[in-house]
């Protein structure tokens, strides 16, 4: 996947700044499951500061309950990005946003499977995300019907330090993968993932590659 530079803008859940409009969307293929395989779709751009995203994900209920930030998104409805700055390690971050906006933000260190999470403990303005999601056809709420939601998010280059030690530049090369896990057909995994894998998301070995423009 491209990512293209950006000056940064304000994150409002929408897509609408100026700068997503340089960048294509790159679908985000059906890995596996049950459920319905509805559409699935982001964008990335990297500036000086830090990584912009964007989520398109067309759904029907909001599979989800957890009202705050640093709960285990993943086991509800949710999109999440994995960021490997250095592909000759295996530590990385991992962003997850749940269609209520709460937020998970995890550095990993992968030691051949086995994980070890850490979550800020220090999360001082200046390495604070921004994020923003809005919901098309229904209300932002646990169980609604809708026809689908935006989730729109910055990361700081300061809140990846554990695992970043140079800032990206054109040319650069990070490894990772976008994902998205839904639980409308009967709280049952459905999962995407731009590079396949098992259904296994810390699989470092098939993250794929993030060229910057």
């Amino acid at each position: 996947m491209v990512v293209k530079q950006s000056p940064d803008f304000n994150v409002t859940g929408t897509g609408d700044a100026l700068p997503w409009t340089k960048t294509m969307w790159t679908d985000i293929p059906f890995l596996q499951g049950n459920g319905k395989k509805n559409k699935t779709k982001a964008k990335m751009l990297y500036s000086e500061t830090g990584i912009y995203c964007l989520f398109s994900c067309e759904d029907n209920t909001l599979t989800v309950s957890m009202q705050q930030d640093l709960m285990p998104l993943w086991e509800e409805d949710v999109a999440e990005v994995f960021l490997q700055p250095d592909i000759s390690q295996t530590h990385y971050f991992e962003y997850e946003i749940s269609p209520l906006n709460y937020e998970l933000p995890l550095a990993i260190f992968n030691s051949g499977g086995n994980l070890n999470r850490w979550i800020p403990f220090q999360y001082p303005d200046n390495r604070k995300t921004r994020h923003a999601v809005t919901v098309q056809g229904g209300e932002q709420s646990p169980g609604a019907s809708v026809r689908g939601w935006m989730a729109e998010f910055f990361i700081p280059y300061t809140l990846m330090e554990p695992v970043l030690e140079k800032l990206p530049v054109s040319g650069s090369t990070w490894k990772g993968n976008l994902y998205r896990i839904d639980y409308d057909h009967e709280r049952e995994e459905t999962l995407w993932a731009l590079y396949k894998n098992s259904g296994n998301f810390h699989e470092c070995e098939n993250f794929g590659f993030f060229h910057f423009e």
